[in-house]
């Protein structure tokens, strides 16, 4: 396949590169950070996440972020909610996109957020439904689209039923997660085709860690095979406590 002309980059640093991190800086410091990755160039720039802080205090000050960069119109700042409370206080701050998740496993899904993969997907329906209301923008993620630290490789058609059942919930961007880093070039065109055949290929981002090297020639495949929009992370910060 002819590799596209363009290629959208997503930034997720300032929410999953830092959400881990053992140091963590103040909303000021974010926002310095954001602004900085925007005079780079990059317009799509994820800001946070309205998790809890008991859980995630590295994402801490959200809220205060997003108020910051409230007359960014030049700039997408989605946040991720993880339920009504969270959306709601993402948008007294004045999101314009959110993002929701799910994972491809049920044991990662319940080491994750503690529920079932169906049960998730269920959680997020009220919230989807009320920013589809408020013309709020939703993307999807899914977690360990190529292996599971517990359940070890993952069948494809799990992630295509995933991401079907998602832009049923009202996503308009499905990013599919190499969350462990174990996938390969080869691995990956074939879960893009699979998907593309459901979800339509300009509806897919890739997202890979480099736990083993493999993250840009994963990305190159996706590219190869049609993928306009990868998720990026300044400086290779990120991964999850989960994995």
């Amino acid at each position: 396949m002819t590799r596209p002309n363009r290629i959208e980059i997503v930034e997720v640093g300032p929410r999953d590169g830092l959400q881990n991190e053992t140091e963590h800086l103040s909303p000021a410091e974010r926002v310095d950070l954001i602004e900085k990755l925007a005079l780079a160039g990059l317009k799509q720039i994820e800001a946070g996440s309205f998790v809890s802080p008991r859980w995630v205090p590295q994402m801490a000050g959200s809220d205060v972020i997003l108020e910051s960069l409230r007359d960014r119109d030049d700039l997408r700042l989605p946040v991720l909610v993880p339920n009504m409370q969270g959306y709601e206080n993402a948008r007294a701050a004045g999101v314009r996109e959110i993002a929701v998740f799910a994972a491809a496993t049920e044991s990662f899904s319940q080491k994750n957020i503690n529920c079932s993969i169906d049960d998730s997907l269920q959680r997020f329906e009220a919230v989807c439904r009320q920013a589809l209301a408020d013309n709020v923008r939703i993307r999807g993620y899914i977690s360990c689209v190529l292996g599971c630290p517990y359940e070890g490789e993952v069948d494809p058609a799990n992630v295509v039923r995933i991401s079907r059942d998602l832009l049923q919930l009202g996503c308009s961007e499905i990013s599919l997660g190499d969350t462990i880093g174990v996938g390969t070039p080869d691995k990956a065109r074939a879960l893009i085709e699979a998907c593309a055949t459901e979800v339509g290929i300009d509806r897919i981002s890739a997202h890979f860690h480099d736990t083993y090297g493999q993250a840009l020639a994963n990305i190159l495949a996706c590219i190869e095979a049609g993928v306009t929009t990868v998720d990026t992370a300044i400086g290779g910060l990120g991964g999850c406590p989960y994995a």
